[in-house]
C-alpha cells in the first residue's frame, strides 16, 4: 500500500484523530485549515468508548536528550478523539528517565494541555520517576510536587489519593455507568494496600481497571507471567477483589498479556504495554482500548499519533513501520461478557414484566401476549382463547394442521429481555409433510376488515431455533392475512400469494410481502440473515406512503421506495394468522420457533414507542 493510500485508510478507519496537525518538519506542527479547536467532549452514554493507555515515556524526557513532540502529539490525539469516544487516559509510569525537576517540569507542561480542557487522566510513579528503592512513604519528590493530588483538584474524575499522595483513583462515566481506575505506586506500602482496599470497599459495585508500573513481564511470544512484586499485588489486592477485571502495567518489554482467575473464579486480564525500546523512545505510542458493550468485546490497537501527524513525504521506511503495530500482542480483541463478568459484584436487576395497559398506546387495535402462568410445555388447547388485550375482540383460537398433535403449539416461559410479557408460544411446524398448529382471529374480529389506509405498525418478538435451516421451515409465517391477492382484487405478481405476510426466508431473514391498497403488485421489505437461537424484535411501520422494516429498532437496508399505502383486505374475510403462512387460501405449514408479544397499531410509531425496551 502506498504511503498516501495508507494515510487515507487510517483516516477512514478513525486512526487519525480529529484536530490532528500536519507537519512539514520534525516536531513543527500546524493545525489544518478550518480545523476546530480541540475540546474534551466524550459521550458518557455511548456503549462504545475508548480508554487510552500510555506506557513509559522516559526517553522523551531524559535531561537534554529528550523531545516532548511525540507526547504532545499523543495528547492532541486524545483531546481530538471524539471519533473513538475517548473517555480516559492512563499513564503507566516512568514518565521521565531520572525523575529530575527539569524533566518532571517539562512533561508536566505537556500534560497541561489536558488540564486546560479538564480531560480525564491518571498518572503514577515508575521506578525512574522516584528513588526505586523506596515505597510510597518516601516523602516529597519532584514527581509528587508536579503530579500529586493538588494537580487534579479541577479534574472531573479525580476522587482521592492516599495520604502520601502516590496512590490515587478516578471514576469516569461511560456506557451509562461508572468505572474506577486505581493507579498504584511503583511500590505501595502496607498503608498503600490498606488505602486501596478501602477505596474498593467504598465502591463495591464499580468495575475496576488497575494500573501500576510493574505487575507482569512477557516472553518473546507475548506470554505474560506475574513478577515477584506482581505476585504481592495479586495476593494482597487483586485476587480477593472481583471488581478488578483488567490490569495494565509497563516497565518490562516486550509487550504481552495473560489471563488469570481470581478467587471468585472470574477472569482477570493482565496486560503489559511498553515501547521505549522502539524507534524514538517509543514515540509516545499509545494503546487504544475500545470497549464495546454492545458486542461484549474490548478491541485493542496500538498507534503512534506523532507519526500519524507527519506529512507523508517526511516518513521513511522505519517511520512507516511504527505508525501502527500489529500482531497478537499489539492488535487484538478481548471478549468479555460484561454483564456476566460483573454479576458477582454489580448484578443487573432482572427485567420486570410490564403491565398490558402500558402497551395500549393510542391507535392500538390488537395486542396479544402469552403470560398465563401455565407450565413450560403445556399444550395450547383447541378450546383455549388468546384474548386481545385491547378489548376490541380480536381474539385468537388454535387451528391444528392434519397429522399434527397438541405438542405442535405449547406455552413457553422463554422471552426476549426487552419484551413486556415474560412468556411466549413455542410452535413446532414443518413442511414436506406440512405439520404444525397456529392461531387465527375469530370470524367476528374487527381486525379482519382493517385496511390501514392511514398507516400501521405491526410488531412481534421472534426466536428461531438452531435447527431452523434444515430445509423444512423456509417461508413459514409469523403473521399473515388469510386470503390471496386475487381475493382482494389484485392481479399483479402472483395473485395466489397472501394479501399480507410476515414470513421467514430460507436464509432465516424476515420478509414482509403485502398487496397495498394503491398497487396491483406486491410490495416487499427484506431483512437480513438472522443468527439462530436468539430473540429478535421486528417492526413494520407504514406512514401511509412507505413501509419500513426495523429489526431490534434498526431500519434494514432493503426497504422499498415505491409508495405503498395500507393493506388490501380479501373479500373472503381477511382473518389474521399467527404462526402460519397461506398460499391460495391454504395453510400448508406452521411456524417453527417462538413468538412473543404481538401488537398492531393503526398508525406509524416512532422507534421510541416500540414495545422493545
Amino acid at each position: 500500500m502506498s504511503d498516501a493510500s495508507r494515510r487515507t485508510f487510517l483516516r477512514g478507519a478513525g486512526l487519525l484523530g480529529a484536530g490532528v496537525a500536519a507537519t512539514s518538519a520534525l516536531g513543527a506542527t500546524a493545525a489544518p485549515a478550518g480545523a476546530s479547536p480541540l475540546s474534551w467532549q466524550p459521550d458518557p452514554d455511548d456503549p462504545r468508548f475508548t480508554v487510552v493507555v500510555m506506557p513509559d515515556t522516559q526517553y522523551l524526557f531524559d535531561a537534554d536528550r529528550g523531545d516532548s513532540a511525540p507526547l504532545d502529539a499523543s495528547l492532541r490525539y486524545v483531546l481530538g478523539g471524539s471519533e473513538d469516544n475517548i473517555v480516559f487516559l492512563c499513564h503507566l509510569g516512568d514518565l521521565t528517565e531520572h525523575g529530575q525537576p527539569g524533566e518532571i517540569e517539562q512533561i508536566g507542561q505537556s500534560f497541561r494541555a489536558l488540564d486546560r480542557q479538564r480531560a480525564a487522566y491518571s498518572v503514577l510513579a515508575g521506578n525512574h520517576d522516584v528513588n526505586s528503592s523506596t515505597d510510597d512513604q518516601r516523602g516529597t519528590t519532584p514527581y509528587l510536587a508536579t503530579f500529586g493530588p493538588q494537580r487534579f483538584r479541577t479534574s472531573p474524575t479525580f476522587r482521592g489519593a492516599s495520604k502520601d499522595g502516590y496512590n490515587s483513583y478516578h471514576v469516569f462515566c461511560a456506557a451509562g455507568q461508572d468505572w474506577l481506575v486505581l493507579a498504584m505506586d511503583w511500590r505501595p506500602s502496607a498503608a498503600g494496600f490498606a488505602w486501596a482496599r478501602d477505596v474498593l470497599g467504598k465502591h463495591p459495585r464499580t468495575p475496576v481497571i488497575l494500573t501500576t508500573h510493574e505487575l507482569a513481564y512477557a516472553d518473546d511470544a507475548g506470554q505474560a507471567t506475574v513478577s515477584e512484586f506482581g505476585r504481592r499485588l495479586w495476593d494482597e489486592l487483586i485476587n480477593d477483589h472481583d471488581q478488578i477485571f483488567l490490569t495494565l502495567n509497563g516497565h518490562y518489554w516486550p509487550p504481552g498479556r495473560t489471563v488469570l482467575r481470581n478467587r471468585a473464579g472470574n477472569e482477570v486480564h493482565v496486560h503489559i504495554a511498553n515501547y521505549q525500546d522502539r524507534y524514538y523512545g517509543g514515540s509516545a505510542m499509545i494503546r487504544l482500548y475500545r470497549f464495546d458493550l454492545a458486542r461484549n468485546v474490548i478491541d485493542v490497537r496500538t498507534v503512534s499519533p506523532w507519526l500519524l501527524e507527519r506529512a507523508s513525504d517526511r516518513l521513511n521506511e522505519l517511520n512507516r513501520l511504527e505508525i501502527e503495530l500489529s500482531g497478537p500482542v499489539n492488535y487484538f480483541t478481548v471478549p468479555i461478557d460484561f454483564t456476566r463478568r460483573f454479576s458477582g459484584f454489580a448484578p443487573k436487576p432482572a427485567p420486570q414484566p410490564r403491565p398490558a395497559r402500558e402497551l395500549l398506546v393510542p391507535g392500538t387495535v390488537a395486542y396479544w401476549r402469552f403470560d398465563t402462568g401455565r407450565p413450560e410445555g403445556t399444550p395450547l388447547a383447541d378450546t383455549d382463547t388468546v384474548r386481545d388485550l385491547t378489548g376490541r375482540g380480536n381474539d385468537l383460537t388454535r387451528v391444528t394442521l392434519p397429522g399434527s398433535d397438541e405438542s405442535a403449539l405449547v406455552w413457553s416461559g422463554e422471552f426476549h429481555q426487552g419484551q413486556p410479557a415474560h412468556a411466549s408460544l413455542r410452535f413446532t411446524g414443518s413442511k414436506n409433510p406440512g405439520r404444525g398448529a397456529y392461531l387465527r382471529t375469530v370470524a367476528s374480529a374487527p381486525l379482519n376488515a382493517a385496511t390501514f389506509d392511514r398507516g400501521y405498525t405491526i410488531e412481534a418478538f421472534v426466536k428461531l431455533p438452531a435447527d431452523f435451516k434444515d430445509g423444512q421451515h423456509a417461508w413459514c409465517g409469523v403473521f399473515s392475512r388469510l386470503g390471496s391477492g386475487a381475493d382482494a382484487g389484485k392481479t399483479g405478481d402472483d395473485p395466489k400469494e397472501p394479501a399480507a405476510t410476515l414470513a421467514i426466508s430460507d436464509g432465516a431473514g424476515f420478509q414482509w410481502a403485502v398487496f397495498p391498497l394503491n398497487q396491483n403488485a406486491i410490495s416487499t421489505n427484506w431483512g437480513h440473515e438472522l443468527p439462530l437461537d436468539k430473540w429478535w424484535h421486528v417492526a413494520l411501520v407504514n406512514d401511509g406512503r412507505h413501509t419500513t422494516m426495523y429489526v431490534d429498532g434498526c431500519p434494514v437496508l432493503r426497504n422499498p421506495k415505491t409508495p405503498a399505502a395500507g393493506i388490501a383486505a380479501p373479500r373472503t374475510g381477511g382473518r389474521w394468522l399467527l404462526g402460519a403462512y397461506d398460499y391460495d387460501r391454504t395453510v400448508d405449514q406452521g411456524f417453527h420457533g417462538w413468538i412473543g408479544d404481538v401488537r398492531v397499531v393503526e398508525r406509524p410509531l416512532r422507534v421510541a414507542e416500540f414495545m422493545l425496551r
